[in-house]
């Protein structure tokens, strides 16, 4: 099962939303003054209303009577336009607050290592870019803005009371007790249930994604009845997950009607008693029972809106969380000059050259660093791993201390049979994994150390997995060199014997592909991507399988007319059709982790070891 991201704590949330208010000063300001204002004037007509209930008492003028009735309405009406006002600032804020979120987070994607996304799987990540933002933003643009509007008005009402008489204040007091044990019980157990509830639809969502795309294989497999357990069990715990939620709801919100109802109850029945005893006039009592019974409007919607704020903070520590660095995470590259083995913080043992002691065919090591990996300088760009070692388990090595020093401009291909480790080995060496042990440098300096950009400038993967994104064949391209012009746009599809095609779309470089656009074909869609890579115009490429979705004559010919492009430049070629091999400068044989055999085809064909058995199956000569 994939490994869920990161979640932040209760810490991070409230650093990060501090963060966010102090980001705005002056709007929330506006915001709150605006509410503040607005909460002031309708606590006028309550105490006007008492005034006049005690005028009519003491039989006061229709005049004067009439005058506080005008009084009333005109602060009724002034607190309407202020609300109004007030509620499309906070909006505005909650917008503005809103898209910084997304922002941000959409950086945070973007710069998680690859290694990290795969572990994390699909689900999760949909479930956080979608779901969770979305739950987010009602939280920022409704929830946030009404509580703080409910407890700016909760508290001028309180205060209001206490200057009609502190007596008639203490009815409320009934309610503390209530409202004090409810609310605690509730938030000790909601931000648990809320991201288990968020949770549980990631997995639902990973399982739906990995069926339908892996379809076809259920199918040939016949798991058809697994997958749909899986299914059913994902919606069972996510069904049991909101069921619990739900349950704190209930007991809550009823919990909650009570301490705020039975204060006005109270309040009519002790200021009644009060008024009998003469400690307060009937004025005071009627303005104090329509404080307290405003009063429940507030902390009703601040109760109501305090579910809100544990979804949306349950969100946002999602949200938070992939931030967080995995065992792979963004951390490692934010200590330059630190070397690790990811087991007790230091870089592995190598010998004086950087190179392993077994033998390959020729007598030379089966590193191909042993004539010069000790003598790397920097600003050289050379691309050299020594001693490597990487576990996706721990304790459970794919890679046994791997050295390996292309040279410069060489074209190295990287074949053995499936499950050797070839994929992981071009990982690291386009530093999308960072070795467990050992060292992978390039100008001697570390990969993990380097900041992406810098990195992808020194190196880059393309593997048989591709992407089109929505936009026009042009942005799909110039994304890696905005500045790219046409002339470039199509020398570089030229290069990859796309441009025939390319030219022969509906409106050429301007076709909109991705979804909804035009369709293109996976090998169409790895030409793309091949054509990105030419643009971006790294020194040293890393291509594991990146021909494996064209026919193998097709891929025969792209690969010859990349040859030309890729004159000059470090070629590591992860080989799953032994021509690429044939074609190279040099072959590396990887077999159980390990570099076996290292030499041009020419020597190893000449050696009869491993490569030559492979040249020969794959020949289908004995």
């Amino acid at each position: 099962m994939a490994a869920a991201l990161p979640v932040a704590d209760a810490t991070q949330v409230r650093r990060y939303a501090r963060t966010l208010i102090r980001r705005h000063p002056r709007a929330l300001a506006g915001a709150l003054g605006l509410h503040a204002v607005a909460a002031a004037a309708g606590l006028v007509a309550p105490r006007l209303l008492g005034d006049l209930v005690e005028g009519i008492s003491r039989g006061t003028s229709r005049v004067t009577v009439d005058r506080i009735a005008l009084l009333i309405a005109g602060f009724v009406v002034v607190q309407a336009v202020l609300v109004r006002f007030a509620h499309l600032a906070s909006a505005r804020l909650g917008e503005r607050v809103l898209a910084q979120l997304r922002e941000e987070f959409v950086d945070r994607v973007l710069a998680l290592p690859l290694s990290t996304v795969e572990r994390a799987g699909t689900g999760d990540l949909l479930t956080r870019t979608s779901r969770d933002v979305s739950a987010l933003s009602r939280t920022v643009r409704l929830a946030v803005p009404e509580t703080l509007v409910a407890v700016v008005t909760a508290a001028f009402i309180i205060g209001a009371l206490l200057l009609v008489s502190p007596l008639l204040a203490l009815p409320c007091l009934i309610a503390v007790p209530v409202l004090w044990a409810g609310t605690r019980w509730y938030l000790r157990r909601a931000p648990a249930g809320y991201l288990r509830e968020n949770a549980a639809y990631s997995d639902i969502t990973d399982g739906i994604s990995e069926t339908v795309e892996g379809s076809r294989t259920t199918e040939a497999l016949r798991q058809q009845a697994r997958r749909r357990a899986r299914t059913n069990a994902d919606i069972a715990r996510s069904y049991a997950a909101e069921r619990y939620t739900l349950f704190l709801r209930t007991v809550f919100f009823p919990v909650a009607e009570i301490g705020y109802v039975v204060p006005v109850v109270a309040t009519l029945v002790i200021g009644g008693w009060f008024y009998l005893k003469g400690w307060v006039s009937l004025g005071e009592v009627t303005a104090a029972t329509l404080y307290v019974q405003q009063l429940v409007d507030p902390v009703d919607r601040l109760l109501s809106w305090l579910d809100e704020l544990q979804v949306g903070g349950a969100s946002m520590a999602r949200l938070l969380g992939v931030a967080e660095p995995g065992p792979e995470g963004v951390a490692d590259r934010a200590a330059p000059g630190r070397r690790r083995d990811g087991v007790a913080g230091r870089a592995a043992p190598e010998g004086p050259d950087g190179a392993t002691d077994r033998a390959a065919p020729g007598g030379g090591r089966d590193c191909g660093a042993a004539d010069h990996g000790g003598d790397e300088v920097a600003g050289d760009r050379r691309l050299v791993a020594r001693n490597v070692r990487y576990a996706y388990r721990a304790g459970r090595d794919v890679l046994h201390g791997v050295t390996l020093a292309p040279e410069p401009g060489e074209k190295l291909a990287v074949v053995g049979p499936s499950g050797a480790g070839k994929s992981t080995l071009g990982r690291l060496l386009a530093g999308v994994h960072a070795p467990h042990g050992g060292t992978v440098t390039v100008a001697g300096r570390q990969l993990e150390t380097l900041p992406l950009a810098e990195l992808r400038s020194h190196v880059a993967l393309v593997t048989q997995e591709h992407h089109v994104f929505i936009g026009t064949l042009r942005e799909n391209l110039a994304m890696v060199r905005p500045a790219a012009t046409d002339a470039d746009v199509r020398a570089a599809l030229s290069a990859v014997a796309a441009l025939d095609w390319a030219q022969a779309l509906p409106d050429g470089l301007d076709t909109l592909v991705g979804s909804g656009g035009h369709p293109l074909s996976p090998a169409q869609a790895q030409q793309l991507a091949l054509a990105r890579l030419v643009l971006a115009d790294p020194h040293t490429l890393v291509l594991d399988e990146a021909t494996s979705l064209i026919d193998p004559r097709a891929a025969r010919e792209l690969e010859r007319s990349l040859a030309a492009v890729l004159e000059g430049r470090t070629v590591i070629a992860i080989a799953h059709r032994l021509f690429s091999a044939h074609d190279a400068d040099r072959v590396a044989v990887v077999e159980d982790g390990r570099i076996t055999e290292l030499g041009s085809h020419d020597e190893l064909v000449a050696a009869d070891g491993s490569y030559a058995a492979l040249w020969r199956s794959w020949h289908g000569t004995p």
